[in-house]
């Protein structure tokens, strides 16, 4: 009696959710512009570099402390050059690591919106520069400047929207994908500078704290995406290859 054939595998289809993050990913990497300016060619850093008073201006090395999770949120930084770091303790004394952001970036808003003290705590991962903005002057600078209030609106609706695909990233995605996501991100695909040709040496640890999974399967899936040729690296850091993209969108 011959045995029926094997009906082939379905594959399970993908999330809205996931499929929408996905997306949104991929075209963010096909649309990524290399200027550091907006398209009316607003930038930053000019306006706050006029700013006559309540600014000032700091390098940091790698693994500095701007400021401290507890400490006085008292001030606003933009990141002029560089990239940071913000971490989260538990009162359990566990660390998170919760963003990862580059140059041109604002953290510590938090201070306008009447947050007493830092929830997290910046620290540089790279020698960096930052302009601190005192939490009166850039209230002051948000009632008088429009177009600078209607800008820094806009950053922060969209770290927002950000933040809402990361936390769809980890409810939908497996570790695999968050992982390939986190990389194309820090290596800057889909944001308004152009991409960066070496991502800073970064520990196994800090990845896996970063996409919620072990070191071990890490160091398995940075190994799996070497060998599929999209990404390389050595003592000195990660390059980042744009085909990595096709494990966010592979169902």
């Amino acid at each position: 009696m011959a045995i029926p054939a094997r009906p082939p595998r379905r594959r399970k289809p993908q999330s809205k959710a996931n499929r929408r993050s996905a997306e949104a990913l991929a075209r963010s990497i096909d649309d990524s512009s290399p200027a550091s300016k907006d398209g009316n060619g607003f930038d930053p850093r000019e306006t706050l570099t006029h700013l006559s008073a309540g600014k000032s201006s700091r390098e940091y090395q790698r693994e500095d402390v701007i400021f401290s999770q507890g400490d006085e949120a008292n001030a606003v930084f933009y990141i002029q050059s560089g990239k940071i770091k913000l971490t989260v303790v538990s009162k359990r004394g566990k660390e998170a690591v919760v963003a990862i952001l580059h140059e041109a970036s604002f953290f510590g808003e938090g201070s306008l919106a009447g947050q007493p003290l830092r929830m997290s705590t910046a620290s540089a991962m790279q020698r960096s520069t930052m302009i601190r903005v005192e939490k009166v002057a850039m209230m002051e600078l948000l009632h008088e400047d429009k177009v600078f209030a209607e800008r820094f609106l806009a950053y922060l609706l969209g770290r927002n929207i950000r933040m809402e695909a990361d936390l769809v990233d980890h409810l939908f995605n497996s570790s695999e994908k968050r992982l390939a996501r986190l990389l194309l991100l820090l290596a800057n695909f889909g944001q308004e500078s152009k991409p960066i040709p070496l991502i800073a040496k970064m520990s196994q640890e800090t990845l896996a704290e970063m996409i919620g999974t072990t070191r071990s399967r890490v160091s398995y899936f940075l190994n799996r995406f070497r060998g599929l040729g999209f990404i390389d690296y050595d003592g000195d850091g990660m390059r980042v290859n744009s085909s990595l993209i096709s494990v966010v969108l592979h169902d």
